[in-house]
């Protein structure tokens, strides 16, 4: 194994190196209740008529249509010859003259060709007699057959997401298992003897893990599955086991810390030992240091290890640009990024030309305009995760003066604004 250790390199190419060598995970078969989430790697064309027979729109009667005509000008009274539920039927036909109360959902009775809603009805003589005060059409309130389905019709294509409402609709026509992109399941872990994890008191030096705490959930939240291998203390055999460990049962490894040019970290010197790994100086602030490789497991799999830094707000930052696209890619998704708006800055947004691009966190909504409009969320340290923290966007600050007030900036959207 090797490790390559170059200048300062743009974005792009970083980037570029990482998704090159994320290559895509395998597809398995997954029954749906497992597969929200994951990405489509067959076409669905659907097998059944979604409904599958006629029934009614709304709770209300069944009818028919020229038996209420003219009902606003002169009340109609029909006979109630049956009441019928969702999922039940009736085995009475209406003939003239004649109603059956029906519920939502319910199918259709022989003979009638609409439905009127119970509130232009009124029920008389204890329910065996109605009311109509209102006219309506044949078809009137009755849903189809194969109205929202026809049997033949491609629902998805591969690489659709699987959203609970996809998964309702695949439900809907008896799709219990379908092919999907496997989900990532990724290890994190973090290493310094630093680190205090379990509540104890400081002692001189220490402080409280809180990168792992943080990667965890926003690997969770990309999509992937996680296992938390804890934080593991700066001795290289205890490492490089863990290491090892992680690659044999996961798709991709996350570390922070020990990624900067002069550090000397147990990280570093094990990953360049047993890993073919690119320790890179990127043009953006703040996350400049970022690692990239490949672990190659017990069975021959390449498995990615992204090495973030270890100031808290760069590790972050470097995960939504770096690792967060690549994990992604790997399970099938073609949009990898989150989306990018044009915003308003209401506050400039002010920096000093240093040829990097500053990933600035703000926090924005939309305004009155119509447009999103930003602030920043206060301290822009790469130690103040606290700050960074209210942050809903990342403003994309180019390298220059910065940003004037009411000036346009493009801001990575982290939440919903």
């Amino acid at each position: 194994m090797f490790a390559t250790v170059l200048g300062v390199i743009p974005e792009s190419e970083a980037r570029e190196y990482v998704l090159q060598r994320c290559a895509t995970l395998p597809e398995q078969r997954s029954v749906l209740a497992d597969a929200i989430g994951t990405v489509l790697a067959e076409s669905v064309v659907a097998g059944e008529d979604v409904p599958p027979f006629a029934n009614s729109a709304v709770d209300g009667y069944a009818v028919r249509a020229a038996d209420v005509a003219g009902a606003e000008a002169a009340p109609v009274e029909l006979d109630v010859i049956d009441e019928v539920a969702a999922g039940a039927a009736s085995s009475a036909t209406v003939g003239e003259g004649q109603a059956i109360r029906i519920m939502t959902g319910a199918p259709m009775p022989a003979g009638a060709d609409a439905c009127v809603m119970v509130e232009d009805t009124e029920r008389l003589d204890g329910g065996s007699r109605v009311r109509i005060g209102r006219a309506v059409e044949a078809g009137a309130a009755i849903r189809g057959v194969g109205d929202d389905v026809h049997v033949g019709t491609t629902l998805f294509e591969p690489g659709a997401i699987i959203t609970p409402s996809v998964a309702g609709v695949l439900a809907s026509v008896n799709a219990r298992e379908v092919l999907v992109v496997r989900r990532a399941t990724v290890a994190v872990l973090s290493t310094g003897d630093e680190l205090v994890d379990d509540g104890s008191p400081l002692q001189p030096g220490q402080i409280r893990e809180s990168n792992k705490t943080m990667l965890v959930g926003m690997v969770r939240e990309a999509g992937c599955d996680v296992v938390d291998h804890g934080v593991v203390r700066d001795d290289e055999a205890a490492l490089e086991a863990t290491l090892r460990h992680a690659a044999d049962t996961c798709d991709a490894i996350v570390t922070s810390g020990g990624v900067s040019m002069g550090d000397y970290d147990v990280v570093k010197a094990v990953l360049s030992r047993i890993a073919d790994m690119r320790w890179m100086q990127i043009a953006i602030k703040p996350a400049k240091p970022f690692a990239f490789g490949l672990l190659t497991a017990s069975d021959g799999r390449q498995v990615p290890v992204f090495g973030l830094p270890g100031n808290p707000v760069s590790s972050l930052v470097s995960f939504e640009l770096f690792a967060r696209p690549a994990l992604r890619r790997m399970m099938g998704h073609t949009v990898i990024d989150r989306p990018t708006v044009e915003a308003i800055a209401d506050e400039p947004l002010q920096r000093r030309p240093d040829g990097k691009t500053h990933y600035v966190r703000v926090r924005g909504g939309f305004g009155p305009d119509g447009r999103v409009h930003v602030r920043s969320v206060g301290g822009q340290g790469s130690h103040q995760l606290a700050a960074t923290a209210a942050a809903n966007g990342f403003a994309v600050v180019v390298d220059g003066d910065g940003v004037p007030p009411s000036g346009t900036v493009p801001v990575i959207l982290l939440s919903v604004v």
